[in-house]
């Protein structure tokens, strides 16, 4: 593999904004070209290299999907009247809509192409934050996700000679496509933290979810109490993830950065803060520095505040991979607040804090209360996956 050289990567096409289920349903795409806009506005696309992948093609959609579900998904792109919720699509989750394939494709390539940029060295670090769609099966669409383009990225890693590669998701939703698609293969690791399944979709990611036969302890999974915010967020975070990243030394990261965790997000019922968010990303980054040469590829994923909370939070990933992280004190520029006034008719917030820098946490080396809800979902965690990889609990 060639040593690191180039620029940062940022995967943008303007046409991944047509991955549009239509007017109601909670992932307007208008949150991905807040996105961008907000990055443009910031100057962060000077830092880094902005990048059109191809859209995937069918042999790279085969590493993870089957093959009679590609032809359902093209075969309802093609006609969206015709689906009638047969593998997950036309449903009211994953409506169906014109040209579905095509964008959904090229979200994939997007993320498979920061793969292959920071496997070969061409970048350090590559962003798609239209991409962490980690609901979709390898037959199947689910929870507004077509294609598993994280998974795709992995398994692209995997073709191209990867032997560890590691998974950190942080959506406040279970990464259940993902742990699915490599439940059986020791070469992948996969952590998620999430709602706990009993109050939020997908109801699985359960710490007892480990993995196969012979991937043993290649799943982990954090079941959050419903409520939890910023230290309880935090203090999970950094309970679990490092010690698993530190004892498995992947070759590359592959980060999931759902911004659907923060309080105001209307769809699930965690507490946490874009500054929280903010933290994590730059764990993650550490994380990748310290285990894995660098090798970094985040995605975006879910979040449904998509004015208040998705931009800032994804702005902030860009402008940690870039290394050039942007100050939470930063007032936003007023171009910036009136395009999203002129968009969405929603006034638009003035900096890129909650105003909860610096967040603060508590570690478990310093002592655990088994009496709290919190304790006990980390504790169940490490207890279940923790041993399976020789570690203690």
């Amino acid at each position: 593999m060639a040593g690191m050289s180039g620029r940062v990567q940022l995967m943008w096409d303007e046409a991944v904004t047509g991955y549009d289920f239509g007017r109601d349903h909670p992932m307007d795409p208008v949150r991905l070209t807040l996105t961008r806009s907000l990055v443009g506005a910031l100057g962060l696309d000077r830092e880094v290299e902005v990048v059109a992948a191809k859209a995937a093609g069918e042999s790279t959609l085969r590493l993870v999907h089957r093959e009679d579900y590609i032809e359902a998904v093209r075969a309802a792109s093609a006609d969206p009247a015709s689906a009638d919720g047969s593998y997950g699509l036309g449903t009211v989750d994953d409506p169906a809509f014109a040209g579905m394939h095509e964008v959904s494709a090229l979200i994939a390539g997007q993320s498979v192409g920061a793969a292959e940029a920071v496997w070969r060295g061409e970048a350090p670090h590559a962003v798609n934050f239209a991409g962490g769609l980690h609901h979709a099966m390898p037959g199947a669409a689910s929870g507004f996700c077509v294609y598993n383009d994280a998974a795709l990225a992995i398994a692209r890693l995997l073709e191209l000679g990867a032997e560890r590669v590691a998974y950190i998701d942080v959506d406040v939703h279970h990464g259940d496509g993902v742990q699915a698609a490599f439940w059986e293969d020791p070469r992948v690791l996969t952590i998620s933290l999430h709602e706990h399944p009993r109050t939020l979709f997908p109801q699985t990611g359960w710490p007892e979810e480990t993995g196969a036969a012979g991937a043993e302890g290649g799943a982990v999974n954090v079941a959050l109490p419903a409520g939890t915010g910023d230290a309880g967020w935090l203090r999970a975070f950094h309970s679990v993830v490092p010690e698993l990243i530190a004892e498995f030394r992947p070759q590359v990261l592959v980060t999931q950065h759902g911004a659907d965790t923060h309080f105001e997000d209307p769809l699930a019922h965690l507490a946490v803060s874009l500054d929280a968010q903010r933290a994590v990303q730059m764990a993650c980054h550490e994380l990748a520095h310290a285990y894995a040469d660098g090798r970094w590829v985040a995605l975006g994923g879910g979040g449904y505040a998509v004015v208040e909370v998705v931009p800032r939070s994804w702005t902030h990933l860009v402008g940690i991979a870039a290394e050039r992280p942007v100050d939470p004190t930063t007032m936003i520029p007023e171009g910036w607040r009136q395009e999203v006034y002129a968009r969405t008719r929603q006034p638009a917030p003035r900096r890129m804090t909650d105003g909860r820098w610096p967040v603060s946490w508590a570690g478990w080396d310093e002592g655990y209360d088994p009496a709290d809800r919190l304790d006990q979902a980390i504790l169940g965690a490490r207890r279940a996956a923790f041993p399976l990889r020789g570690l203690l609990p």
